[in-house]
């Protein structure tokens, strides 16, 4: 029996092989299982309850409920939403009882947890109030959004980030050293070109990873001393994509003229730009934090809907992730580039704080000052400040600068779109 179980393993794929079996060995989400985190801490002491792991595929949401189920020694079951119901729930929850009164308890791994419908959520919820069941959903989709209220309040929810780089290649090195589970006993090189190749393309998913890798392996032929050599024309061909190679100042040149792009309204110039980068594996968020930037330094006022535009994007991004944020990044980039331009805010917090920088021992002008305490009235703090919602248009004028820069004008309003509103509204107020 036990070799025919050893037989099922070796020829399980490698990325099935190759799952860490402890903490130690697992990879990535630092935040959650770092040392010292909350949810190694509750691993470690066996207090883990029901909770929900969400993020993008490939980055150890299963992984890491099996290695709970080992750590503590529970019993562990594993459903898929897609094709279990009730009647499978029912069946978990009896073997858990029978399990409890032997003093052992039961995990159930539930993939694709968002996947359930109200009916079969509530067919576990009374195994999960009483610890019948400590349940371990995993979910590509956001659980407050996706899943029952009932299921996602009586669970602790744990977000599971992308692998980084990094991550993906000590993965993909692990496999060529494991004698047992890897590539270990053969005689495998894997250039640095290529294993960078395989990681970039990967995108955080080391399971996609480690299937590039054994895809390379397999259909590599070993040269006349026996030796298999991935290289990167062979990672290509794996993964049939080419790679884009960037060093440092390709990419600062290419992030350059994605801004400027930007700021000459050229919207095909910046989405090829934007596009190129992410070709290249660079990171969504560079981009994207740069056209939150733009949004104020080289539009601003003229169109302020272009801020949320990009905002939004972020947002998106970090909520849905690539590469289905692509298009709300670049619906973003066109807002910006079709939008009119003034870098009229720029220009007023730059000569703001050249003042501020000069100017930081001026005093409040008294009527000004905080004249909510005891005692400010006959201090006279804030006497003689007008309220302007008492006036009409809400306006009336006084002095807000310090006395040394009266009459200073900082923000200076364009003739481009929503700044032609803001003149006239100056003009109105005699400003």
């Amino acid at each position: 029996m036990a070799n025919v179980l050893n037989n099922e393993r070796a020829s399980a794929p490698l990325a099935e092989r190759m799952r860490p079996a402890t903490l130690d060995d697992f990879l990535g989400q630092e935040h959650i299982v770092g040392k010292g985190r909350l949810l190694r801490r509750a691993i470690e002491a066996d207090r883990l309850g029901s909770c929900i792991f969400y993020g993008p595929p490939g980055v150890g949401k299963s992984t890491l409920a099996r290695i709970i189920a080992h750590t503590t020694g529970s019993e562990f079951v594993s459903l898929n939403a897609v094709t279990s119901g009730v009647k499978e729930v029912r069946a978990v929850i009896e073997t858990a009882k029978q399990a409890r009164a032997y003093g052992k308890e039961t995990f159930l791994l539930l993939d694709e947890c968002h996947r359930w419908s109200k009916t079969q959520s509530d067919s576990i919820l009374p195994a999960v109030e009483d610890g019948t069941i400590k349940l371990i959903g995993s979910t590509t989709e956001n659980p407050m959004v996706a899943m029952t209220s009932a299921i996602v309040s009586r669970c602790r929810l744990f977000e599971f980030l992308p692998l980084t780089q990094q991550d993906i290649q000590t993965a993909l090195l692990r496999a060529q050293q494991d004698k047992t589970r890897g590539y270990g006993q053969m005689d495998l090189e894997i250039r640095q070109d290529a294993l960078e190749h395989i990681a970039s393309w990967a995108n955080g998913d080391v399971r996609c990873a480690l299937n590039a890798l054994e895809l390379a392996v397999l259909t590599t032929k070993p040269d006349k001393t026996g030796k298999i050599t991935v290289t990167l024309e062979i990672a290509e061909d794996s993964i049939q994509k080419r790679a884009l190679r960037m060093d440092d100042s390709e990419y600062y040149d290419m992030l350059s003229a994605f801004c400027k792009s930007l700021r000459g309204s050229d919207s095909t110039a910046a989405l090829f730009w934007f596009a190129r980068m992410m070709v290249a594996g660079v990171d969504p968020r560079v981009p994207v934090r740069r056209m939150i930037a733009h949004a104020s330094e080289d539009v601003g006022m003229a169109n302020p809907s272009v801020l949320t535009q990009c905002v939004a994007a972020m947002q998106a991004l970090n909520f849905n992730g690539m590469p289905e944020a692509r298009l709300n990044i670049a619906q973003a980039i066109i807002a910006l580039c079709e939008s009119p331009k003034s870098n009229a805010v720029v220009l007023a917090v730059d000569a703001a704080f050249r003042d501020a920088e000069r100017a930081q021992q001026q005093p409040v002008p008294a009527h000004l000052q905080d004249a909510h305490f005891k005692g400010a009235k006959e201090m006279k703090r804030g006497e003689g400040y007008q309220y302007p919602h008492d006036y009409p248009r809400h306006y009336i004028k006084q002095q807000y600068l310090p006395s040394e820069l009266e009459g200073r004008q900082y923000y200076t309003p364009s003739d481009e779109g929503y700044e032609k509103k803001i003149r006239e509204f100056r003009k109105y107020i005699g400003k």
